[in-house]
């Protein structure tokens, strides 16, 4: 497919337009918005070209053209000029100098500007911890009632839990609950430590005062270190997409959002940066008008996450994928530099 100048330019404008407006654009339109002189009967044989290369498709509710999802493909690949404005990357640049926060905390405060700064769903995917052994574990009480427990991995990462229990817990108990658990825990795979640890209960029992609460405890922190680590913030950003105000489709869109087993498949792609561009690309994604970017976080030569963000297909993809590329940046250098 090889397109004119005039071509080029005609389709990017009507890309740029319809992503601020979600409104489709019309040759009248496009005359007031090109900085070149052609007539109106030009502008639609150029977009009836355009139409017959598959990158533009008319509405039923106009005479006015919309990108397709092959259009949004053509225009990542082809013309798009990543943009991360000056204020924006210096915002960010002070969260990430942010001392007193923990990665984690970081983590989730990014998903949140992420999603704010570009009105759509932002997500985060944590580590997969379900191929990872136990290697050590270790408590630091705060009081009778708290304690923060620190889990660390064959692969070098760490989960921090806070344990908060309902009657008081020596520190004789915890340290002996602790060496327990270290003794016979060590190695086993994340996902196994529930059942392990109800196999090593009856020594718990005979050794440990306040053994009950320990147990409960360590059984609600496992459970939660080897489910999916899946941040979301901005959900209710997808209400004001007109592509969604059907409650139907909304109502569908929610239940896509909330599954965390979605994310796992759209974060299998190993590329720095992925964009997939509605149903046409893959089959995770069962929304035409739907598109996810993703960039990886390198964490170590082990591990990795998921950064993503979630809108419809009009998203404005320059300035969506710059943030994301400097955020993951900022994000995986925190981790790094945190170990």
């Amino acid at each position: 497919m090889q397109l004119t100048d005039r071509q080029l330019l005609i389709f990017k404008t009507i890309v740029d337009e319809f992503t601020k407006t979600a409104e489709p654009v019309g040759s009248k339109n496009l005359m007031n918005l090109l900085n070149i002189k052609v007539s109106s009967a030009t502008l639609r044989n150029e977009m009836a070209a355009l139409e017959e290369f598959g990158l533009l498709e008319k509405t039923h509710t106009s005479s006015g053209r919309v990108p397709s999802s092959k259009g949004y493909r053509f225009y990542v690949e082809h013309l798009m000029e990543k943009e991360l404005d000056s204020n924006v990357e210096n915002a960010l640049s002070e969260v990430f100098h942010e001392r007193h926060y923990s990665v984690e905390e970081i983590v989730k405060r990014s998903c949140d500007i992420l999603s704010q700064m570009t009105n759509l769903t932002s997500v985060v995917l944590g580590p997969e911890t379900s191929s990872q052994n136990l290697q050590h574990i270790q408590i630091f009480p705060i009081n009778e009632r708290s304690a923060v427990c620190v889990f660390i991995t064959d692969q070098g990462h760490t989960e921090n839990k806070m344990f908060h229990f309902e009657e008081n817990v020596s520190l004789n108990d915890i340290q002996t609950c602790c060496n327990i658990l270290n003794d016979h825990l060590a190695g086993t795979p994340i996902n196994e430590l529930s059942s392990k640890l109800e196999e090593i209960r009856p020594l718990l029992s005979s050794q440990v005062v306040r053994h009950e609460v320990l147990f409960q405890a360590f059984v609600s922190a496992f459970v939660k270190f080897a489910s999916d680590n899946v941040y979301t913030s901005g959900t209710s950003n997808m209400l004001y997409q007109p592509e969604f105000a059907d409650i139907e489709k909304l109502r569908e869109l929610m239940k896509f959002l909330e599954d965390s087993s979605v994310w796992r498949q759209l974060g299998s792609s190993n590329e720095d940066i992925s964009i997939r561009i509605g149903n046409d690309d893959n089959q995770v994604i069962p929304f035409e008008n739907v598109s996810v970017v993703s960039s990886t976080i390198r964490i170590n030569d082990e591990e990795e996450g998921k950064l993503m963000v979630v809108g419809p297909t009009r998203m404005p993809y320059n300035k969506v994928v710059a943030l994301m590329e400097y955020m993951a940046k900022a994000i995986g250098d925190l981790y790094r530099n945190d170990r």
